[in-house]
């Protein structure tokens, strides 16, 4: 019998394996921060960079909001930014990575303004100058911070010399560049809708505002005539042009209902009316020839109950005027008593509703536009 039995032989001194200085356990928690702190030591950015004549490379790195510690998004953009950078100076270019930090709009106002609420402090009592400097140091202490977190993360750059949009710098770039469009002529006013928060005070960016799922009913609207050619005067006593929207909200903001030139509408008239149904016998309506039916038969109008009496060119079309719903209503002061404007849009079709598009040029884009372009915007 062997007198090396298994219970008491080493086997780790049979097996022929590498031998290294490292521990077995990498401890990366903890030996980490020491090779980040080792790399800053020995400048690794700038060494990497030495060399001359290579080929520049550019990243173009939109900057965070010093508002707050990193979050996961932060890491994720970083870290693939990182990525390209350090694989476009392995294969020899010039990759040179300056962080940079946005230090202005409401992100950062609103953390001002939390500390105001939380003291009972008001907004509007504070002097804006004052309350910009107290802006400026918020920013400026989370650049320090986001500043050591980033390259807690491992990420390359210049971050002993950022860009910071708050830099007097910076803004005085911003200024002349301002200033060259305004001495070439390339300097308009013009107009365009903007949010406005009435909570913070402020405008909005279409990318700073979530949209919460809301369920609205869909609306059918008359719009009385109250004018038109003489050819269609006695025809068009009484008659309705109804419109179609899925935002009823808008409806007291509008300002002109608009019709397609392309296509043809009719006069319509009610000849009977069950006692469920949404329209009375005698009722007139304009509507696109192509969509009639189907607006009848959500009025609960069955085939026979409605007769087409005459067709409405667009020619004829462009003669009436119409009124809004509200016109006359208690307490408004007049705010819908003036005449609807009523002219061709392209953006009408005849595939939904009636052939009609009430517009509200300050909540829709193409309604706005439109209006713009013609100069009646106020």
């Amino acid at each position: 019998m062997c007198a090396d039995t298994p219970e008491t032989h080493d086997y780790k001194q049979t097996l022929n394996l590498p031998k290294t200085d490292f521990p077995m356990r990498a401890g990366l928690p903890k030996r980490e921060p020491n090779w980040l702190d080792r790399w800053a030591k020995i400048g690794v950015y700038d060494r990497l960079r030495e060399k001359e004549g290579r080929t520049p490379f550019t990243l173009h790195d939109g900057p965070p909001y010093a508002n707050g510690h990193l979050h996961i998004g932060h890491a994720l953009n970083k870290t693939i930014k990182d990525m390209i950078v350090r694989s476009h100076q392995m294969m020899g270019f010039d990759a040179r990575y300056v962080p940079g930090w946005d230090c202005h709009g409401l992100p950062i106002e609103w953390k001002i303004e939390e500390q105001y609420r939380k003291k009972g402090k008001n907004k509007d009592a504070v002097d804006v100058v004052e309350f910009r400097q107290e802006c400026r140091a918020f920013a400026d202490k989370w650049v320090d911070i986001q500043r050591e977190e980033f390259k807690r993360l491992g990420i390359t750059g210049n971050w002993a010399d950022p860009y910071l949009t708050m830099d007097f710098h910076a803004e005085a770039v911003i200024a002349a560049e301002f200033q060259k469009f305004l001495m070439n002529g390339t300097l308009y006013q013009g107009s365009k809708p903007v949010m406005w928060s009435p909570v913070e005070k402020t405008a909005l960016a279409e990318a700073e505002v979530e949209y919460k799922d809301k369920d609205s009913f869909t609306i059918w609207v008359k719009f009385a005539v109250t004018g038109g050619s003489d050819d269609l005067a006695d025809d068009l006593a009484g008659a309705n042009v109804v419109i179609w929207t899925t935002t009823p909200w808008t409806i007291p903001s509008n300002k002109a209902v608009v019709y397609g030139d392309s296509f043809d509408y009719g006069l319509y008239e009610v000849t009977d009316a069950p006692e469920e149904c949404w329209a009375a016998k005698g009722d007139r309506f304009l509507l696109a020839d192509k969509l009639a039916g189907d607006v009848m038969s959500r009025a609960r109008l069955e085939d026979g109950m409605y007769r087409r009496v005459r067709a409405v060119p667009a020619d004829e079309l462009a003669t009436l005027q119409l009124s809004h719903p509200l016109a006359g209503a208690e307490g408004s002061n007049g705010e819908w008593d003036a005449p609807r404007d009523f002219r061709a849009s392209p953006f009408v079709t005849d595939e939904e509703g009636t052939g009609f598009v009430h517009c509200a040029p300050s909540h829709g884009m193409e309604e706005f536009e439109l209006y713009r372009d013609l100069g009646m915007l106020e």
